[in-house]
């Protein structure tokens, strides 16, 4: 909208506005005004669904240490969503495809995220949305990316998957892609819901590796040094910089809320679908294998969880004391604020070993 109103609008009467032309002017005030109403408007957020008990529901025979926050006001990730619907509204190119693809995922897996939230806290239960429910829904959106990807392409080489740290070596899997777009849309989704199990953690580490993902985002979308470093050059991608600035806001915003001890937490609304948007992204840019190294924190959660339901159906023993893995430290002593930090080391590590692939090939 800004873009339309000061750049094309304006700029004949004030060429101080050609300033809206650029995208690293754009993105660097999505993310302060994204920053700015998130300290304004959250607190507000705490304060009503405190007053209409939407509340935190704790598994209580598996995390006693956590019974005190079921005080705790939960989907928060509503005002996380609206934050950064504004700010890309306002600072994006509205007539881009590839931010209104991003917009409709993002929506479908808030709505989601809302019916799962929702009820969880009618049923006063842990679990909201059967499994398979949850799963068919995000299945269903992954089609519909991998389906829109594969007829209407953002790259020229939109179904062939390149691998990071060697050069030359690619993979073109046809409609197979649609297949490979369900699998990244579901599992990066579901790898952010399960890491938000800690104060901070999952918010803190989507920050890291949102700002990873910008820098890619920024070179794939600039044709000259996306021909230098030998990645993909996807015209229409360079506006998702003004997305994911107005997510890296939103989330830092949230982060001063969220951290511990938390005064509201993301719920499934916030997590699977920022979740779906990094795997969408990563999809456009042509990063999706880069993406497992970029949100390799993210991995290790989902992964520790799959490793524990897989041993323990072959098995009947368990190899963690519980998971994900952020849960096993728990029972193990650490504090919240150790795991949470340490856990954000590791993020920060992932995503400057992923920035070396654009380089090392």
């Amino acid at each position: 909208m800004f873009y339309w109103l000061f750049y094309e609008v304006l700029y004949e009467y004030f060429s101080f506005l050609r300033v809206f032309k650029y995208i690293t002017f754009r993105a660097a005030y999505s993310a302060l005004f994204s920053l700015i109403i998130a300290f304004i408007i959250i607190p507000y957020f705490v304060k009503i669904l405190k007053q209409k008990r939407i509340t935190e529901r704790v598994k209580k025979p598996y995390l006693e240490n956590h019974i005190h926050k079921e005080v705790t006001p939960t989907m928060g990730g509503i005002s996380i969503l609206f934050i950064i619907l504004l700010s890309t509204i306002l600072w994006a190119r509205l007539d881009n495809r590839a931010i209104i693809l991003i917009l409709l995922v993002v929506m479908g897996f808030f709505i989601l995220g809302f019916i799962d939230d929702y009820l969880k806290i009618k049923t006063e239960k842990t679990s909201g949305l059967l499994i398979r429910y949850k799963l068919l829904g995000q299945i269903g959106i992954g089609i519909l990316v991998g389906v829109y990807l594969y007829l209407y392409p953002l790259s020229l080489n939109q179904t062939v998957i390149t691998f990071p740290f060697t050069k030359g070596v690619s993979l073109d899997i046809s409609w197979f892609y649609i297949i490979f777009c369900i699998f990244v849309v579901v599992a990066s989704s579901n790898a952010v819901n399960l890491t938000d199990g800690l104060d901070g953690l999952a918010i803190g580490s989507l920050i890291f590796v949102g700002l990873g993902l910008i820098i890619m985002t920024y070179l794939a979308g600039h044709k000259e040094l996306a021909q230098y470093l030998k990645i993909d050059y996807v015209p229409l991608s360079s506006e998702l910089v003004i997305f994911l600035s107005s997510l890296l806001g939103a989330s830092l915003g949230f982060l001063w809320f969220n951290s511990h001890p938390a005064q509201i937490f993301m719920g499934d609304c916030g997590s699977l679908a920022l979740g779906g948007a990094l795997g969408t992204i990563a999809l456009i840019i042509k990063q999706e294998v880069a993406l497992i190294i970029v949100g390799g924190l993210f991995v290790i959660e989902v992964g520790s969880s799959l490793i524990q339901i897989i041993f323990y159906k072959m098995t009947g023993k368990r190899i963690f004391l519980m998971s994900p893995l952020h849960h096993h430290f728990e029972k193990k002593g650490w504090t919240e604020s150790k795991i949470v930090i340490r856990f954000w080391i590791i993020a920060i590590i992932f995503v400057l070993l992923s920035l070396s692939t654009l380089k090392l090939r």
